[in-house]
């Protein structure tokens, strides 16, 4: 294993997480509506990304457990990148959905990875044990960015989408390079694949072993299955709310200038969610499911009120439920994962996830435009 620096490893990995989550299009819900795309299309555009997702997700977790979570994170980005040049060049509905079957693959080659290549560096040097900081530093990054991408959707409607995705073409060059610099680490107990494998036969014999290995124990492991169902379901109830309250928000007459702050607000309930929850990590794993669960569910319900604060308050709150639930979920499945088997396995959670909003995505974009 190459000789590096645990402190210069996670700035890196945050650093990337920032420039990987800066984008103009946060807000693609409503750049897609201004386009003259209906609620019912772009809910059918989700669905594509997703049923893309399900497709790759596995493999990818397979590929960064083969070939090295630094090689799938580069991978990531290329995908993104090709998916925002479709998005600028886009001029039918078709393209806008190919476009979201490059930015699923950058989704998939991400999902996972970063958390692997994070909890085997910090094991490497044994601090995995500050493993939960690191990850609820992520998600308050996650959630701060994705609000600022989101506060600038009046600025994206403003100079138009193929403007704004070039920008976000940019940013993403930047991330390429900081990607470059991470070190890839290889825990000692597991096998060193890159030496192992020679040849074709042997790299698909290895993939086929992978996912062996991994069915085999969510099977003994039913824990673990159970916490993934729990957290892509309270996942996908506050993803298709905040999606959609892009729109319903502008429906209920709230000024495309004030858009952007409201999301953003929304967006920080989950920095206070990925924060609280550090609070409470004695608290049963139930009962923090079945609070995250029924807030959610609240803030969905108050959606239809078509009272502004009201549905902005909703907002805030389903996604402050989703990143606590996530964080303890994220948490108890990295302490539950072999490591040689821990990106499949996370690509397993975010399968799942697909399944659930391949069902949902549809149906929520009939819901939302019916209401």
């Amino acid at each position: 294993m190459n000789k590096f620096s645990i402190k210069k490893q996670i700035s890196t990995l945050y650093a990337s997480t920032v420039l990987g989550r800066l984008s103009l299009t946060g807000a693609w819900v409503a750049i897609l509506a201004a386009r003259g795309y209906s609620l019912a299309e772009i809910g059918f555009a989700e669905t594509v990304f997703h049923a893309a997702s399900l497709i790759f997700e596995i493999p990818s977790g397979v590929l960064a457990d083969v070939f090295g979570r630094k090689k799938m994170l580069i991978m990531s980005s290329l995908m993104t990148l090709t998916g925002n040049l479709i998005m600028i060049f886009s001029f039918n509905f078709p393209m806008i959905c190919l476009a979201f079957v490059f930015h699923a693959m950058g989704y998939n080659f991400e999902s996972g990875s970063g958390d692997a290549l994070a909890y085997d560096s910090m094991k490497s040097v044994g601090v995995e044990e500050k493993y939960d900081r690191f990850a609820s530093n992520q998600f308050v990054i996650y959630r701060i960015c994705n609000g600022l991408s989101t506060m600038c959707a009046g600025l994206a409607l403003h100079i138009g989408y193929r403007l704004a995705y070039s920008t976000d073409i940019v940013i993403g060059i930047f991330q390429l390079l900081m990607l470059s610099s991470l070190v890839e680490v290889t825990i000692e107990e597991t096998k060193t694949k890159e030496e192992a494998i020679s040849g074709l036969q042997m790299i698909k014999d290895e993939l086929k072993k992978c996912v062996i290995e991994s069915v085999a124990f969510l099977r003994t492991s039913k824990s673990a299955l159970l916490i993934m169902l729990c957290n892509s379901l309270v996942g996908a109830g506050d993803i298709l709310l905040l999606f959609f309250l892009q729109d319903k928000l502008l429906l209920a007459d709230m000024p495309k200038w004030a858009l952007g702050f409201a999301l953003l607000f929304m967006e920080l309930g989950g920095v206070l969610g990925a924060k609280i929850i550090l609070l409470f990590k004695n608290m049963r794993y139930r009962l923090v499911f079945f609070i995250t669960g029924a807030l959610v569910v609240s803030a969905i319900l108050v959606e239809h009120t078509g009272i502004l604060w009201l549905m902005t308050l909703g907002g805030f709150v389903a996604a402050m439920s989703d990143d606590a639930l996530q964080l303890r979920s994220t948490t108890m499945l990295q302490q539950l994962i072999p490591s040689e088997q821990r990106a499949t396995l996370i690509s397993v959670d975010s399968f799942m996830f697909s399944m659930i909003m391949i069902v949902l995505s549809p149906i929520a974009g009939l819901f939302f435009t019916v209401w």
